[in-house]
């Protein structure tokens, strides 16, 4: 019991931890001064309206909404394909491919910044939003394989085998019978490369940062050149965004086993 009661302190004050900040972050958000003040005085949510309003702001949201969603779209469409391949075949060479695939997780971000910088300028692309956009997709495709990876170790073969056994197409086979059951693993990965992208800076930075101004660019730049509580609020917005996702997927899907993680009930 006494062992019990320390993990739930423990785990209690790492989430105070985490949330204090979050909680001080929203504080000065709602300030209606233009200063930074915890706790408010009073409540104002001006700041948020001129984040939203501001044309700069609204630039600068959509500029990463929409490399965010293409990158996840281009991301997990090249998951899903090198899942399915090295699924159907599982050899060592396949198995050699996936470990290649995760290179870019074991780089330091700023050489693949500095990389694809270098690359993009080379093919005179530099500074252009598809020139983010694909670096985003193709740079962000390791967490979807593993993710989608995953899902495809829990695919019954056989399954798979009584549908060809059927007369089904090798595309109605993975249409109709593969991807329902891979779906969740398939929706999660998007999710997640789609958050990362929207609050990556490192890689948009050196690949168009004095042209495409992404939002975590924006906070920077406002961050250099002078500070206001609009950034307190798109901070905010930041983390509001990255959990309503997170909720959202978890309605239809289990994140902790889609990751790889137990059950709390398998951890007593």
């Amino acid at each position: 019991m006494i062992r019990a009661l320390l993990r739930s302190i423990f785990l209690w004050a790492i989430a105070a931890f985490l949330l204090i900040p979050f909680a001080i972050v929203a504080g000065v958000s709602l300030n209606p001064a233009r200063q930074i003040a915890f706790p408010p005085k009073s409540v104002s949510g001006a700041w948020f309206v001129e984040m939203v309003t501001d044309r700069g702001w609204q630039v600068a949201i959509w500029n990463s909404f929409s490399i965010a969603f293409i990158a996840a779209m281009l991301a997990t469409s090249v998951a899903l394909l090198a899942a399915y391949a090295l699924w159907r075949r599982d050899t060592w060479l396949s198995r050699s491919v996936f470990a290649l695939g995760l290179a870019p997780y074991m780089v330091p971000p700023i050489i693949l910044a500095l990389g694809a910088s270098v690359f993009w300028a080379e093919v005179g692309l530099y500074g252009s939003r598809w020139a983010t956009t694909i670096s985003h997709g193709v740079l962000f495709v390791t967490l979807p394989l593993v993710i989608i990876s995953r899902g495809f170790s829990v695919l019954n073969r056989e399954i798979v085998d009584a549908s060809n056994i059927s007369g089904a197409s090798p595309t109605q086979t993975f249409t109709r019978v593969i991807l329902p059951i891979i779906a969740p693993y398939v929706v999660t990965s998007f999710a997640i490369v789609a958050i990362i992208s929207v609050n990556e800076y490192l890689i948009s930075s050196f690949i168009s940062g004095f042209t495409v101004e992404t939002l975590p660019i924006k906070i920077f730049n406002n961050v250099r050149y002078g500070y206001t509580p609009v950034l307190a609020a798109a901070a905010i917005g930041f983390a509001a965004v990255t959990v309503g996702v997170l909720v959202l997927v978890s309605f239809f899907t289990d994140l902790v086993e889609l990751f790889g993680g137990s059950a709390p009930e398998d951890l007593r």
